[in-house]
């Protein structure tokens, strides 16, 4: 069946073979759904009481301000989860609406019959685990950038660890868009950012190669 092969691609799922997913889901009750272009997936405020994967085309994450303009947050792919992290808890709600953004296929999972398949296979389980804890060390991370006021503070305290940890001459490990999503800014911030801190002379950078020149220098902006 196509919609295994696509599931056992998902974070969740990766590692078990498709024929023993398949074998696993034989004991399970799921659907499979289908939307289009714009339509609503999740409501924010919810009750999060399924996992659902996507295993064809994306949705989008969005909020509403409070002038009614509405804010995209992500974009969710398949074959990914959404808001798998937020299953279980006290108040497990979607944080955001969730719209498609074109013809899309999800496989739904209802909360309890997710339960029996964590009890049924150690290597979902631990991928589950997996996910949560990535997710709570993100969310960690973010909250300790969110202490710095300015980008290049931000931004030096990421590069200064790095370094710490390989030394000498190394490479990002994420891309633009995803130290503007863990710092909470614009791309193209990071992006003028980066390039700033360059043209002062503090650091060099070529794609996601990066040295440090001075550290002292990036030291400072960590004081702003």
């Amino acid at each position: 069946m196509e919609w295994i092969e696509k599931a056992s691609q998902c974070p969740i799922l990766k590692g078990v073979a498709p024929d023993l997913l398949l074998e696993l889901f034989g004991n399970l009750q799921f659907q499979i759904k289908s939307y289009q272009k714009d339509d609503v997936l999740a409501i924010q405020g919810d009750e999060v009481n399924r996992l659902m994967i996507i295993l064809q085309g994306s949705a989008r994450g969005e909020m509403t301000d409070f002038s009614g303009h509405i804010i995209k947050i992500e974009d969710v792919a398949a074959p990914k989860p959404l808001a798998g992290a937020f299953l279980f808890g006290n108040d497990n709600r979607f944080p955001v609406d969730v719209v498609a953004n074109e013809p899309v296929r999800v496989l739904v999972i209802y909360r309890d019959e997710f339960l029996k398949l964590l009890r049924m296979n150690e290597t979902v389980q631990m991928n589950y685990l997996n996910l949560v804890g990535s997710k709570a060390q993100f969310l960690s991370r973010k909250i300790k950038f969110l202490s710095f006021k300015t980008i290049k503070g931000k931004i030096a305290h990421y590069l200064i660890a790095l370094k710490q940890e390989d030394g000498g001459t190394f490479r990002l490990p994420a891309s633009q868009q995803e130290l503007a999503d863990l710092f909470g800014v614009a791309r193209p911030s990071v992006a003028r950012a980066l390039g700033e801190l360059e043209q002062e002379g503090l650091i060099a950078a070529q794609n996601r190669t990066v040295k440090i020149l001075d550290k002292p220098g990036l030291l400072k902006y960590l004081n702003e």
